[in-house]
């Protein structure tokens, strides 16, 4: 019974969303988003979206992967997730992902063009903002071998601040 769940509109609330980071060899597969969009314009990140009411986030992270890609996945793996306070009565609660592509075959969407990256030459691209930290988590010195668990808000300035679980 819904009643049960303990819902309660006043309170803070969240929209689900899934990030993932597709591997071919040492390149992963970044989208720079189309200038057009809301969010981050010509700005590079990975595959994903929202969470469908009628889907878990797994079913979502492939969905969404199919969807902007073609690509089919394999070893698709929960790697950490954000709750991000943008300052509004909603956040972002962000599902990351990693997966691997046997292939690097592609196709167009109209979320922005698609793009194989040299792990070690990401840096030199326009990034989301919190990109170089969820890297460095998944690929980077920072890596580890259990999901991370971080929190985003934005300060005084709107400056983001990231705290991470075991930091």
């Amino acid at each position: 019974m819904s009643a049960q769940q303990g819902i309660d509109p006043a309170r803070w609330s969240v929209i689900p969303r899934t990030l993932c980071f597709i591997l071919n060899g040492s390149d992963v597969l970044l989208m720079q988003r189309g200038l057009h969009k809301r969010a981050f314009p010509g700005r590079y990140n990975g595959i994903g979206g929202h969470v469908e009411r009628d889907e878990d986030v797994y079913t979502s992270a492939l969905r969404e992967i199919n969807e902007e890609t073609g690509l089919t996945v394999h070893d698709l793996t929960l790697r950490g997730t954000m709750h991000i306070d943008a300052g509004q009565t909603t956040g972002i609660l962000l599902f990351i992902f990693t997966a691997t592509s046997d292939t690097r075959a592609v196709t167009d969407c109209d979320e922005g063009t698609l793009h194989w990256i040299a792990l070690d030459k990401i840096h030199e691209l326009p990034l989301v903002d919190d990109l170089p930290l969820i890297l460095a988590r998944l690929f980077g010195a920072d890596r580890g071998a259990e999901p991370f668990f971080a929190h985003v808000r934005y300060d005084a300035l709107d400056e983001r601040v990231t705290r991470f679980a075991d930091a």
